[in-house]
């Protein structure tokens, strides 16, 4: 199973919608995926139309629920769904041991998915680490813009260490370039990540695309909402690159 975090600090980088598109895109291709929203703010959930529910990867994170009973269904995906109990995480789980690996431990006991993919909280505290140390790569969807650069270059220091100190597996599976309209701006970006990180800079670029911003409010995911869009097809394209990395694993 490829176990893949969506990672970023910076907001409105295309993360969340990132993270459904991928996984709704590979369902799409014969796939079966699991997702899991790690952010407090459950916008992977909202994004999809599922509520709050009574269990959530909160329970498995202490222990108090199989997987089984957390799991939401949703066409052709299924959900770990978020909690607003994760935020306070870090204070409640600060004496625990080994509390870097409470996700890996619940993952440990998933196997019936090709791919389990982490939308990760924007912050790099516990609940990233978690995801990070539960994964086997990352994705780090970058907005075309200048400053996206600066907080690229602080998240490939933080997976440094992470690989180091906490999962000597862990690899950086791919950057995304996303929110692409063609000002001269988004193509120099996209030319420094090309020239900079060659093979790890997918071909697929994610243009700007109202579709994209329209979908969440039908609780859907791109293909379900407009399957002719710029959106779908490009994300559709990214799952086809992603399903060849399997080749190089």
């Amino acid at each position: 199973m490829r176990t893949i975090a969506f990672l970023n600090q910076k907001g409105g980088v295309g993360k969340t919608t990132t993270t459904i598109n991928v996984g709704a895109g590979l369902a799409k291709l014969n796939k079966k995926v699991l997702l899991i929203d790690l952010d407090p703010q459950a916008s992977l959930c909202c994004s999809l139309g599922i509520e709050s529910n009574k269990l959530s990867i909160y329970d498995l994170l202490k222990d108090e629920s199989s997987c089984e009973q957390v799991i939401v269904k949703k066409n052709n995906l299924s959900i770990i769904p978020s909690s607003m109990d994760l935020s306070a995480i870090e204070f409640e789980f600060r004496s625990k041991s080994n509390k870097e690996f409470l996700l890996k431990k619940v993952i440990s006991k998933i196997t019936d998915f090709d791919y389990l993919l982490i939308d990760c909280p924007p912050s790099l505290g516990l609940l990233t680490i978690n995801a990070l140390a539960a994964s086997n790569e990352v994705y780090i969807p970058v907005q075309t813009e200048f400053l996206a650069l600066q907080v690229l270059g602080q998240l490939l220091d933080t997976l440094y260490l992470v690989t180091r100190k906490i999962n000597p597996a862990l690899k950086l599976g791919g950057i995304i370039g996303t929110r692409y309209n063609r000002r001269r701006i988004n193509k120099d970006v996209i030319d420094y990540l090309n020239n900079n990180f060659k093979d790890k800079t997918f071909k697929t670029v994610i243009r700007e695309n109202i579709a994209l911003a329209e979908a969440p409010s039908f609780a859907q995911d791109i293909y379900s909402h407009n399957p002719k869009s710029n959106g779908a097809k490009d994300y559709y394209a990214l799952c086809k690159e992603i399903l060849k990395k399997e080749i190089t694993l």
